[in-house]
């Protein structure tokens, strides 16, 4: 969309596109934002709950969807030292992670599975949105941000478009006039963010000025650039950081410690071709309160 008036002539067709693109990516199967005052995080107390309203917005200008979908890795390995990076997969490429983790999930050894599982990659997407009550932080309401979250709050967004029963309508919550505010609800269960509670009000415009509205769209943050392979290190580069993230090495006597699996890891540096994904069996990509738990044990480090 190059024009806010196409913008909205094109809103009977924006949620069919939406779910062509939803289609695409169950058929399919990053920069980090924590430094970045673009980016808005809600404000938790203490005992980690908190509370919110927000608006999830339409595609920025030139760009076609409102979301974009990315894969990272971040765990610590044997050697102390943090392996957090963008995932190569993001880009429908092959990433050593990845590829590492099929061969320990194939190894039959439970062992290697715990281990591909500690190093499974992190779902999360990027959209921008409006930031109705901010309880938290007063300052940021009535302004756009972009909004990193997980695969559990992207589920609400897709139940919306695409209701489970007959006597629901489907509503596109990145709609300006047709969309629905987002009642962002954290708790902390069992160490963790929860946002099982969270819900959308009744569908309402975000204002009845259409001219406020088109201000609101020209504040957006570009998306895409979120997907620029500038933003990702080459699978060498990978490789040579999860060698030495894991301990491993081409020396003797580091070869006689590696196992098979971690062997054959090495054999070949260059990006081998692009096989079917195993993620799914090593588990569903985890939602951004993983993230949380991270960053945390990086700052207690």
């Amino acid at each position: 969309m190059n024009s806010f008036a196409q913008l909205k002539s094109a809103r009977k067709s924006s949620l069919s596109k939406l779910n062509d693109e939803l289609s695409k990516m169950t058929s399919n199967g990053s920069q980090n934002s924590t430094e970045d005052d673009r980016f808005w995080q809600p404000t938790v107390d203490k005992l980690g709950n908190g509370y919110a309203i927000i608006r999830f917005l339409p595609p920025p200008k030139d760009e076609d969807l409102p979301f974009v979908r990315l894969f990272s890795h971040g765990f610590k390995g044997p050697s102390g030292s943090w392996y957090i990076e963008n995932s190569r997969t993001t880009l429908g490429e092959s990433d050593p992670v990845g590829e590492l983790n099929s061969k320990l999930w194939n190894s039959g050894i439970e062992a290697d599975k715990e281990q591909a599982r500690a190093q499974k990659r992190r779902l999360h997407f990027i959209s921008n949105v409006y930031v109705v009550k901010d309880p938290g932080n007063p300052d940021n309401e009535s302004k756009v941000f972009l909004y990193k979250y997980g695969k559990k709050i992207f589920d609400k967004l897709n139940d919306l478009m695409n209701p489970q029963f007959d006597d629901e309508e489907p509503v596109n919550p990145f709609d300006f006039w047709g969309g629905a505010n987002f009642r962002l609800k954290i708790r902390q269960v069992e160490g963790y963010r929860n946002y099982d509670k969270s819900d959308f009000d009744d569908p309402k415009p975000l204002s009845d000025d259409d001219e406020e509205l088109e201000q609101i769209w020209n504040k957006q943050h570009s998306l895409q650039e979120f997907l620029d392979p500038k933003n990702f290190k080459s699978y060498e580069e990978l490789q040579t950081r999860l060698n030495r993230v894991l301990g491993l090495g081409t020396t003797n006597e580091n070869m006689t410690r590696m196992s098979p699996v971690e062997k054959d890891s090495l054999e070949d540096i260059a990006p081998p071709k692009q096989s079917k994904s195993i993620e799914s069996s090593i588990g569903s990509d985890d939602d951004e309160e993983d993230f949380d738990s991270l960053f945390k044990s990086l700052s207690e480090d």
